[in-house]
């Protein structure tokens, strides 16, 4: 039967052959990834040449007085009655069923469409036209929408 192990010996590289051992790694990474190397040269070298390493530099050092300017310039009224309009757009869209926001979508796209048929028309409209028109489907179809959503509109008005 062998003896059992008592101590384990163990092998301490010194900082010179860690760095050395560190160097050989790298080299057979560089190896295997020449060609990745290679573009990675070529597009910092046309960099470079544009300027845009330069102003990259720039603004690394000045980075306190860019986030400071950022900060500032975010911090207005305008841009913040963005941001809330956005974010209250968003809600908006998100409680809209997205099968009809699509159908509406497409309905106003075929409505500019047919607008732009009779664009050059500069024909005055008189109410007789205005009346007997209410008697085409798609034209009654659309005003009745059109006074639904406002009926809707004026209901959610008096709920605020």
């Amino acid at each position: 039967m062998a003896a059992p192990i008592t101590k384990i010996k163990r092998v301490e590289l010194t900082p010179e052959e860690q760095q050395q051992a560190k160097i050989q790694e790298l080299q057979a990474v560089i190896a295997e990834q020449q060609e990745s190397m290679n573009k990675i040269l070529e597009l910092t070298a046309e960099l470079d040449k544009a300027g845009v390493l330069d102003a990259l530099n720039a603004m690394v050092k000045a980075k306190d007085d860019i986030a400071g300017i950022a900060v500032s310039q975010a911090s207005r009224e305008p841009v913040t009655n963005l941001l809330n309009n956005i974010m209250n757009m968003t809600g908006i869209l998100t409680a809209i069923d997205p099968e009809v926001t699509e159908k509406l979508k497409k309905s106003v796209s075929r409505g500019v469409q047919e607008a732009e048929l009779f664009e050059g028309n500069n024909d005055k409209v008189s109410i007789f036209q205005l009346m007997t028109a209410l008697n085409d489907p798609h034209i009654n179809r659309s005003i009745k929408y059109g006074l639904d959503f406002l009926r809707g509109m004026g209901k959610g008005l008096d709920d605020n």
